[in-house]
Parts: structure tokens; C-alpha cells; sequence
């Protein structure tokens, strides 16, 4: 295992106690964009934390509290890589998220769905077991519109 994902204190640091104690889990790594591809690379079910801002989203401190359930409710059958905050918009336009926080589900480094917001654990397993079943593709296009030309008139 490459030791950019066994430990990454850099990574973590400013990060609530909370999201600091899951990244430290079995199972779950610190991900950024100099490790993706190492994180993406280890193939098998994995999902990717896009956290957000706590203070502006603080729903994302319940989901770093499910993730780990649900892992265990599945087998651990996924990996967890929590995405570095510094790194998280460059990151977020490569898989298309735009809702903070959101789990993107990938499939031996390939995209399959991406999960936005906190739901009710019957949502989640439901969305999960879904997710499982799905095959997995190219992340969906993200589109931004132009900007206007030549300003107001």
C-alpha cells in the first residue's frame, strides 16, 4: 500500500475531530489530488467523501457518522477516501458533484453514482444496494453556462 494513503496527517489537518477520527478508520484513507490516482488504483467498490465546509453544510458531520455504519452494514465492502478540503473543487469538477457533502460510488476506479446530502439509513441501504447492482461508466458531463457577452446594454 502506498504510504501517501496509509497515513496523510497534512491531509487531515484542520479537520474536525470527527471527519480526523474516520480518516484514521480501517478502511477509510485520506484523499488528494496527488494521491487519487493511487487511491483509485486499488480497485474494487470505493467511495469519495466530498465533505464541504461543516459550518456552511453541517449535515456533513452525520454522514461521516453513517459512512462508516454502512460500511460495516455491507461487509466492508467499499473503501472510503475522504476528500482533502484544499482539494475538493478540482476534484468535484473531475466526478461532476456540485452538492456538498456527497459520496461519489466508483467501481474499480470508474464512476457509478454519486449520492448527495444526508438521507435516512433505509434511503441509504436502499440507494446502496442500487448502487451495487449498477455497472459502472463515465461520471456525468458537468455544464456551466457561458458568460454573457458584452455585458449588460
Amino acid at each position: 500500500m502506498n504510504d501517501t494513503l496509509a497515513s496523510a496527517p497534512d491531509i487531515a489537518a484542520g479537520a474536525p475531530p470527527l471527519l480526523r477520527r474516520l480518516g484514521a478508520a480501517p478502511g477509510s484513507h485520506w484523499v488528494a489530488a496527488a494521491n487519487l490516482d493511487t487511491f483509485l488504483a486499488r480497485g474494487g467498490e470505493q467511495v469519495l467523501f466530498f465533505q464541504g465546509d461543516p459550518v456552511r453544510f453541517p449535515e456533513v458531520l452525520d454522514v461521516a457518522v453513517v459512512l462508516p455504519e454502512l460500511r460495516r452494514h455491507f461487509g466492508a465492502r467499499f473503501e472510503i477516501g475522504l476528500v482533502a478540503r484544499a482539494d475538493e473543487d478540482r476534484l468535484a469538477s473531475r466526478f461532476a458533484v456540485v452538492h456538498w457533502p456527497s459520496l461519489v460510488f466508483l467501481r474499480d476506479g470508474r464512476w457509478v453514482e454519486t449520492v448527495h446530502g444526508m438521507l435516512d439509513w433505509d434511503v441509504y441501504v436502499q440507494r446502496l444496494q442500487a448502487v451495487f447492482a449498477k455497472p459502472a461508466t463515465r461520471p456525468p458531463i458537468l455544464l456551466r453556462p457561458a458568460p454573457a457577452a458584452g455585458g449588460c446594454r
